[in-house]
């Protein structure tokens, strides 16, 4: 902390950084030179105009707390900010407490040059630490008595009542969760009935497409075996015995019609 404050102390020294130009912010120089628009260089000393130098500390300001949230998460380091502005206004940022990182810095610049000294504060730090953790872990301990009914004969009725909300909400959300899972598997089961359906109707089709098939096939094959018996037929026929029978499905027509004949010139005489 001393070097920044150093740093951000400094008078001008002539360095100059890349910033955004803004009128008025004292980058002129005496020589007169032109303005460039976008990205410029600019002087690190004293803005002059109140307007661009309150805007440059604020700009300035969100970035250096930034960096050291950044630094703070990144590198899990304890940092501790303190910004006074122009008009007295304090800005702070620290990861743990600014107080307790202050005195720490304390005991850490009183006597540097042992490094035994600089061993104990660090002891004392870690056991501080794991102070906070025990006192946590106590404290944890105690809600899961409380929680589990142990405490309940030295509890008063106000703590009870305290205690019965609490329950009370735990109990809500577990019923919510466990309706949530309880409908979440109903729709599983309902799809994967659906499904079930779905597969059991196309073998259904598949199983009524096989039997169309087969009896087509079998109808196929008794007419084939139909026409191969009417030609063997057709083939063993004797042709005699055929002009045969013809021959006396034919006689009887033509004696009828002599006998026609005969009765006719009969009656004439």
């Amino acid at each position: 902390m001393q070097i920044l404050n150093e740093q951000l102390a400094a008078p001008s020294t002539g360095l100059m950084v890349k910033e955004s130009a803004s009128p008025g912010s004292g980058s002129g120089s005496a020589g007169g030179a032109a303005e460039k628009m976008g990205r410029g260089r600019i002087e690190i000393k004293r803005i002059e105009n109140t307007t661009n130098r309150q805007v440059t500390f604020c700009k300035r300001r969100n970035g250096l707390l930034k960096k050291a949230y950044e630094l703070s998460v990144l590198c899990d380091a304890e940092v501790a900010l303190i910004v006074f502005s122009g008009r007295g206004r304090l800005y702070e940022y620290s990861n743990n407490s600014v107080k307790a990182t202050i005195e720490r810095y304390k005991k850490a610049t009183s006597d540097t040059s042992s490094a035994g000294t600089v061993a104990e504060i660090n002891a004392q730090h870690y056991q501080q630490e794991s102070a906070k953790l025990k006192q946590q872990i106590t404290t944890l301990q105690n809600s899961n008595r409380t929680l589990i009914g142990d405490t309940m004969a030295t509890m008063s009725h106000r703590d009870l009542k305290q205690l019965e909300g609490r329950l009370d909400k735990g109990l809500g959300k577990i019923r919510a969760r466990k309706n949530e899972l309880l409908c979440a598997e109903i729709e599983y089961m309902q799809r994967r009935e659906m499904e079930l359906q779905n597969n059991n109707f196309f073998l259904r089709e598949k199983v009524a497409e096989t039997e169309r098939g087969q009896q087509q096939t079998l109808n196929m094959m008794g007419a084939a075996s139909t026409s191969n018996e009417y030609e063997q037929n057709m083939i063993h026929c004797d042709p005699r015995t055929f002009l045969q029978f013809n021959f006396m499905q034919q006689q009887p027509q033509y004696y009828s019609q002599q006998e026609d004949r005969k009765s006719f010139n009969s009656v004439g005489r």
